[in-house]
């Protein structure tokens, strides 16, 4: 059975102002996002499914079904609000949506085989999807999830701080617990980042970061349902709480319901997390295709 590909796009309209505005990249006008899906293809992915708000769903199919059509199966997910949130009311100051968990679960009709899940903006390298296709393929069940690890120094910006979820990587090569490190600087060629005491502390180049590339059989769904209501419980009366994927992958390991393996990859990863990465992502992605790593032209 072919993995599915996950593609949290519900916040792309917002940092894009319009969809038409997609950054393009690539030689032929390729977004990142193209790359993924070219990426996940070619390492036996059969189905895309993109979470995107309704709003503006025909645009964003506009944009991909001429080019996928007849590739790859896709499928299209709208994340609201009042997805899965039971008996419980939405307060009238609630307005982010409630977060990548979230997203993810709003997705559980449209998917039956074990999937990926990614960030529609960030550009996660062919290593990394062939190793999680293969994982997907053959070891993936409801004790084992996974999670791509990223070496911290691939994917630090020179532009400003980053924030990063730091693995704890057991003997066994599991997520022992994944730790949201924010304000990481490279600075003189050290890595640093800002303790809670504002303290500056130095993590390796090679320390293994979560960029939100995680393997999931199906169970997850059901898994993160239960998890969700209890969150809503005793959240649900602060606007800017977030049900995020660390959060079910936490509760999942220290409930001893299963393992997330740690999946090393060599790929450089790389997202515009500043205006000025811009024009080194475009650069990146030049020399991949001058290497032959990608076609000039990824649909043609």
């Amino acid at each position: 059975m072919q993995p599915t590909l996950l593609i949290l796009a519900a916040g792309m309209a917002s940092r894009y102002g319009s969809l038409k505005q997609i950054q393009q990249f690539g030689p032929s006008g390729e977004t990142i996002i193209d790359y993924s899906i070219y990426d996940a293809i070619r390492s036996g992915f059969g189905k895309i499914v993109f979470i995107i708000r309704e709003n503006f769903a025909q645009e964003f199919k506009d944009i991909f079904e001429p080019k996928l059509k007849g590739k790859v199966e896709t499928a299209y997910v709208y994340q609201e609000m009042d997805a899965f949130i039971g008996d419980h009311q939405i307060p009238a100051d609630r307005t982010k949506p409630w977060g990548t968990a979230h997203a993810v679960l709003c997705a559980k009709d449209a998917i039956d085989t074990p999937f990926a899940v990614i960030n529609a903006d960030d550009f996660y390298g062919r290593d990394a999807f062939e190793k999680m296709a293969t994982f997907l393929k053959e070891k993936c069940n409801p004790e084992t999830y996974s999670v791509v690890g990223y070496q911290l120094g691939k994917t630090v910006s020179t532009y400003g701080s980053v924030s990063r979820g730091v693995c704890q990587v057991d003997a066994a090569g599991n997520l022992a617990s994944i730790v949201e490190r924010t304000k990481i600087t490279l600075t003189g060629g050290k890595i640093e980042f800002e303790d809670a005491d504002g303290s500056k502390q130095e993590l390796s180049a090679d320390t293994p970061v979560s960029m939100n590339f995680w393997g999931f059989d199906p169970s997850v769904f059901e898994v993160s349902e239960k998890m969700f209501d209890a969150f809503l419980s005793e959240n649900i009366s602060k606007p800017k709480s977030e049900f995020f994927i660390p959060i079910v992958v936490d509760q999942y390991i220290s409930g001893k319901q299963g393992v997330v393996n740690v999946i090393p990859t060599s790929s450089q990863w790389f997202g515009v997390t500043y205006k000025e990465d811009a024009p080194g992502v475009q650069q990146s992605l030049t020399a991949l295709v001058n290497k032959g790593e990608y076609p000039d032209n990824l649909w043609k």
